[in-house]
């Protein structure tokens, strides 16, 4: 399997990157979304149902399978032999941040779950600063994967 993984190594490598750009895309755009839903919306109106829509069609068709296939390929990075030395902290923070990320990309669903039965309680200030989550967890784990520290 090693060989196997060694050999593809580029291709894995590639797709897991344009896995990992569509995901952030959605990260930032989604939470985007929830401001101007919160601010300008409101609920219960027609607006509110073409937000609704947007929000399940970039959840459930771009981020959703984006997030499940950098998780694939980059497990697979992982097992291909020779890429991570484990001894080294930056493997644990990249992986942590990770974790992090899938988490806030779980928070955005279940907040999605509110707008869809208008419980939503938070506001637009709050999305905004919940916007800037995943730039961090980003900004960690490029550092971490180029410098290697």
């Amino acid at each position: 399997m090693g060989a196997f993984l060694a050999d593809i190594y580029p291709w894995t490598k590639s797709l897991h990157i344009v896995s990992v750009i569509a995901w952030m895309a959605g990260l930032f755009y989604l939470p985007r979304l929830y401001v101007y839903h919160v601010e300008v919306v409101g609920s219960g109106n027609a607006t509110d149902d073409l937000f609704q829509t947007m929000e399940r069609r970039l959840l459930k068709a771009i981020m959703n399978p984006s997030m499940i296939s950098t998780w694939l390929f980059g497990l697979l990075l992982v097992m291909t032999p020779g890429l991570v030395d484990w001894t080294m902290i930056w493997p644990w923070t990249k992986g942590l941040s990770v974790i992090l990320m899938t988490w806030f990309h779980m928070w955005l669903a279940v907040r999605r779950k509110e707008f869809i039965a208008g419980t939503n309680t938070l506001t637009g200030r709050r999305y905004r600063m919940m916007n800037e989550f995943p730039t961090i967890l980003m900004l960690i784990i490029v550092f971490s994967v180029v410098m290697k520290f």
